[in-house]
């Protein structure tokens, strides 16, 4: 399964893209596990970007959601955790 997680938004505004393929990873049922449940829950409906906050771009397999901070699920926030911290 292949996971791409773009940043963007902040104090800065920049934009950060990582991606992950999950095959051969030890943590790759649990990414996918996340990813599964990132892709099912966008979250409470009427979310609003809050200035400097982030916005997350999260595409698994072709599919994607849009999250923003500060609305994303513990679930999310550990996807975009992994997903970032593997490209650093």
């Amino acid at each position: 399964m292949l996971i791409t997680v773009t940043r963007t938004g902040g104090f800065a505004g920049g934009e950060r893209t990582a991606s992950l393929e999950t095959e051969c990873r030890a943590d790759g049922p649990e990414l996918e596990r996340l990813a599964e449940l990132a892709l099912s829950d966008e979250g409470p409906a009427g979310q609003h970007p809050v200035p400097d906050g982030f916005s997350y771009v999260v595409r698994v397999d072709g599919k994607l959601v849009e999250l923003q901070d500060p609305y994303l699920t513990e679930d999310q926030r550990q996807l975009i955790d992994a997903v970032l911290g593997a490209a650093a």
